[in-house]
């Protein structure tokens, strides 16, 4: 018998690990597990014409809150296209779904053995829909839900990329553990009490297999990856002493459980090896007691210094905006706080209200989007022009701050304003009365814009800051040809002795700059080398280039 699994993933370099982790755990030759993997953006008609085709007549979808939507619409049309079909729900957000008249099982907690079970039920016959443990089911037009799932030993999944076949140009996720010790009022990990981990063993032959094929970047979905610190501390230094050169590894953590031992072995990693993504999420110690995170704020702080210190691991540090006791100003203190720790990455979230989490029940009267993916609307301390203006600042920051394009015009401009919070509050607002943000720009622009926005700054040096947005541009690409706004042309002397670098140093870029962009920022004529390659360099040439325009 044929069984469909499906999803809707957020985009093409997604895939969906619950999926595969499914098809691995069935050891059953009876039972022929089929993925399909689709994106929000396939038209539903596209989607529906797709699965009709395969003919199976036991669809199963997983659905979170970034897809729920368009998964409900694929199901409603698929079972007026085919009702024969039988479709099981599964994912976050299958048991808000078992009443929908289209969906005839939700499976609700872990999937493995629950789904493993309905196989064998569709297979054989020989189990009741009353006795799955994790099954919810309508009979006679009333809706069933057994008790909880019954959790899986990791080690009992079989390692799902049995081929990378598909998996070219996108990102692994790995999971080598399952749960959270926290106690987060806003995540659903809180529900799922314990950790649960895959044996080292284990662990050490999957990374093996990663790093013999040399894929690009395994992205591993424990919620907090250093929640057992002598784990942590065995699989960096396995990944360091089995570094390919090449493959990055994300992390989860919590930045202020890093111990010093860990930090010491982390500071021997590749420059790229690993990223890192930990949630601050506030800094306002009243909101962090409300919603249960225990945070040690200053250990925090200061292990995200010393990493940043070492110059080899990228940073994702995360806020989020609408918690409880979470003002405007209390959430301008929080963006300072982790902007003046400088990351790689500022990610400017908003609460999502999931179903199931114990914000819901806490009293703080949240008003949200009753939609996935249940984004806050406004609160008691936080209202909706508050919300609306922190969406402009995200946008800002997203843009120019996270594209990582921009690093030494934002360096120098925001300089002139009281904190980065006020910089990035006036660049969304000029974002927003422009209306940019209803359209969709191309690199150029942004530079453009960027420099028409420096003119509404007082005692901006106009001729500095045009000079830092060319050198970015340059850093960032070897770019062809640019806005007018920026042109500053060779002289034919000049050519030809730029020509004549070009054939030594190969892909490079020579450019004129009327100030010192990479010293002191006067007013001095300059002339940058910028080198492409592994990694894009910048080089003061102008003693030597003008010696040679020279001779």
């Amino acid at each position: 018998m044929d069984f469909l699994l499906v999803s809707l993933n957020a985009k093409y370099i997604h895939s969906c690990l619950a999926l595969y982790s499914l098809k691995s755990y069935i050891n059953d030759e009876n039972a022929n597990i089929i993925i399909k993997e689709y994106t929000i953006n396939n038209t539903i008609e596209s989607i529906v014409a797709d699965i009709y085709r395969t003919k199976i007549k036991i669809v199963c979808f997983s659905l979170y809150i970034w897809n729920i939507e368009q998964s409900l619409d694929v199901i409603n049309m698929l079972k007026k296209a085919a009702p024969e079909i039988s479709i099981i729900a599964g994912g976050p957000e299958a048991d808000g779904v078992i009443g929908s008249p289209n969906i005839d099982i939700a499976v609700l907690g872990e999937g493995e053995i629950t789904f493993s079970r309905l196989v064998s039920y569709f297979l054989y016959g020989q189990l009741s829909l009353q006795s799955i443990k994790g099954a919810s089911y309508k009979q006679g037009g009333q809706v069933f839900i057994n008790e909880g799932a019954d959790a899986v030993a990791l080690d009992d999944i079989p390692f799902v990329y049995k081929s990378l076949l598909g998996f070219e140009d996108r990102i692994i996720y790995y999971e080598a553990s399952r749960g959270c010790p926290f106690n987060c009022q806003y995540c659903l990990s809180s529900a799922m009490p314990g950790v649960r981990y895959l044996s080292l063993g284990r662990v050490f032959s999957d990374l093996s297999f990663f790093l013999d094929n040399t894929v690009k970047q395994v992205k591993f979905v424990d919620r907090t990856f250093n929640s057992n610190p002598d784990l942590a501390y065995k699989i960096w230094g396995f990944l360091i002493e089995n570094d390919n050169g090449h493959t990055n590894f994300h992390f989860e953590v919590a930045a202020d459980l890093l111990t010093e031992k860990q930090l010491c072995l982390l500071k021997k990693a590749r420059k790229g090896l690993f990223q890192f993504e930990a949630g601050v999420q506030s800094t306002n110690k009243e909101t962090l007691e409300a919603i249960k995170r225990k945070t040690d704020l200053n250990k925090l702080f200061d292990n995200v210094r010393k990493l940043k210190s070492y110059g080899n691991i990228h940073q994702h540090l995360d806020l989020i905006a609408g918690l409880p006791y979470e003002n405007f100003a209390s959430f301008k203190k929080s963006f300072n706080d982790v902007a003046a720790l400088r990351p790689g990455q500022l990610q400017l979230g908003f609460l999502k209200v999931l179903k199931g989490a114990g914000i819901i029940g806490s009293g703080f009267e949240i008003v949200y989007n009753e939609k996935a993916p249940y984004e806050v609307i406004f609160t008691k301390w936080l209202s909706y022009d508050d919300i609306l203006a922190l969406k402009m600042i995200e946008e800002a920051v997203e843009l120019f701050y996270n594209s990582n394009r921009f690093e030494n015009s934002l360096n120098y401009i925001i300089k002139f304003f009281d904190t980065p919070f006020d910089f990035f509050y006036q660049l969304g607002q000029y974002w927003l009365n422009n209306s940019f943000n209803l359209k969709k720009h191309n690199k150029l622009f942004m530079n453009t814009a960027l420099f028409e926005f420096g003119e509404t700054v007082s005692g901006l040096d106009m001729g500095l800051f045009k000079d830092l947005i060319k050198f970015d541009i340059l850093l960032n690409e070897n770019i062809k040809s640019f806005p007018d706004l920026f042109l500053n042309p060779l002289g034919r002397e000049e050519k030809a002795a730029a020509s004549k670098l070009k054939r030594i140093h190969g892909q490079c870029n020579i450019e004129k700059f009327e100030y010192n962009v990479l010293g002191s920022y006067e007013k001095l004529a300059s002339y940058i080398l910028f080198t492409y390659g592994g990694e894009n360099i910048a080089f003061d040439i102008t003693a030597q280039f003008v010696s040679m325009v020279g001779n």
